[in-house]
């Protein structure tokens, strides 16, 4: 893995999802280049193997579709780093396969409660701790199926659409702040996740991709740690892709 030795030295961060695919993989490259991180995510057992291997500085088991846990775990996490200075919100899930008309009730509200309204708790839950230091980077991991939308995953297309949103709402908010707040907008990659799906959903997806492979989850890492860095001080309620050339806007 590639990197830049000392980057984020002296910086903090919370990753949640830490345990696993994109958020394990960031995780791991922040600690390297000098960050303590605080891991979030719902599987315990995962979550001390993760701290042991990349030497993350705490680990916290929760549910972020669970607002006061968020709540009460964003205090844990600043009392044990001190300050929170970075944030990437990676936590999230696929839900079913299936056409709107066939989609399941639970499955539906699943995904609108891990993905969309678990990323509001934890956005809202840290923002107060960054704009008392005067600095943040919030990354926010969204989906190009936000923005064009997926067949048969309305859901998730819907929940990722709506983190789109709110990144620019709340970057624009935060302005003057000092806190960066910008959405990542990956292409499918290889991760645990696409475990969820069936082959052909995925093989739909790899069809969209014109470099005609899907993306290796460092390369996304890649572009979150620059996200997350202080390089990225002029560009805020926004988002960046990494599509192999799906997306264009």
């Amino acid at each position: 893995m590639s990197g830049f030795a000392g980057r984020f030295a002296g910086r903090t961060a919370i990753v949640t999802g830490g345990a696993s695919g994109l958020g394990r993989t960031t995780a791991k490259r922040l600690v390297a280049e000098g960050a303590n991180v605080v891991l979030w995510d719902v599987n315990e057992e995962a979550l001390e193997a993760t701290k042991a291997e990349i030497g993350a500085t705490g680990v916290f088991a929760l549910d972020v579709s669970d607002q006061s846990a968020v709540a009460s775990t964003a205090a844990a996490s600043h009392a044990v780093l001190g300050k929170i200075d970075i944030l990437v919100a990676s936590a999230g899930i696929t839900g079913a396969t299936a056409p709107v008309d066939e989609y399941p009730i639970e499955s539906w509200l699943r995904v609108m409660d891990i993905n969309l309204n678990g990323l509001f708790y934890c956005c809202r839950a840290i923002v107060p701790f960054m704009i008392e230091n005067g600095y943040g980077r919030i990354v926010n991991v969204a989906s190009v199926a936000g923005k064009e939308g997926n067949p048969n995953a309305s859901a998730y297309s819907a929940s990722k659409a709506g983190v789109i949103g709110l990144t620019k709402s709340l970057g624009k908010e935060l302005a003057t702040k000092g806190v960066i707040v910008n959405a990542v907008t990956p292409a499918t990659f290889e991760s645990p996740i696409l475990a969820q799906l069936p082959p052909a959903q995925v093989d739909y997806m790899r069809g969209k991709i014109p470099m005609g492979r899907l993306g290796e989850v460092e390369e996304t890492a890649a572009m979150v740690c620059f996200m997350a860095s202080e390089e990225c001080s002029f560009t805020t309620a926004s988002t960046f892709d990494t599509s192999g050339g799906r997306t264009t806007f």
